[in-house]
């Protein structure tokens, strides 16, 4: 059963049929690998890497917010964010009337990737700054809500990696061209059947719960 990575670019919407009206392309006209589809999204103005998959047990374990698995994003903002700013963004901030989940958030160098096609558009006399921020809840267009909240509005964004929290290294873009994909490994197919075959914390804590709750009426 395949499982693929990609490196979603600018300007593809996370699904395989097209958008009526839209001028965005999809998924479709990058993997014509049969029956796959996206485990998590990622807005048609970000980049970086997309697991695909044909087994839905597997797309709901690495996106139920519930379950937490980490997700890595390479972050250029406009302006350089202060301390405080940093602080308000791994703290969480109020968005659309709920407030996000603390991130983790630092100031990073440049990262190594190719140029962004089209180019972005800067302000004149701008400085811009790179952040790494991870965060394990996705909502709707969460993080360049959050860096506009600090003043800071994001003017490209790259997931480069998703944590399967299994205690190894996550899954990374690697030197995937955007555009492209593979299949997963060997060593990382183990990894996710690892994934599906091992108890999550929810089901764990919802058994102990009913344990609790039978154990009471004796």
């Amino acid at each position: 059963m395949p499982t693929l990575l990609l490196h979603k670019p600018y300007g593809v919407i996370s699904q395989f049929s097209p958008e009526p009206g839209s001028r965005w392309s999809c998924l479709s006209d990058l993997v014509s690998v049969p029956d796959v589809y996206p485990a998590g999204r990622l807005d048609a103005d970000s980049e970086g890497l997309l697991l695909l998959t044909d087994r839905g047990r597997l797309q709901h374990r690495l996106t139920d917010p519930r379950l937490g698995h980490w997700r890595h994003y390479w972050v250029q903002v406009e302006g350089c964010p202060e301390p405080p700013a940093l602080d308000r963004l791994r703290r969480g901030v109020t968005v659309r009337g709920e407030r996000t989940l603390p991130a983790r958030v630092t100031r990073i160098p440049p990262p190594p990737l190719p140029a962004r096609d089209p180019p972005i558009r800067f302000r004149r006399h701008q400085p811009t700054d790179w952040l790494g921020i991870a965060l394990r809840q996705g909502r709707n267009r969460q993080i360049r809500r959050m860096t506009a909240a600090v003043g800071h509005p994001t003017l490209r964004l790259v997931r480069h990696a998703i944590d399967l929290m299994d205690g190894e290294p996550p899954l990374v873009l690697g030197d995937l061209a955007p555009g492209c994909w593979r299949p997963v490994t060997p060593a990382e197919t183990r990894r996710l059947e690892r994934l599906l075959q091992a108890p999550s914390a929810l089901s764990r804590s919802s058994r102990s719960g009913r344990r609790r709750r039978r154990g009471g009426l004796r």
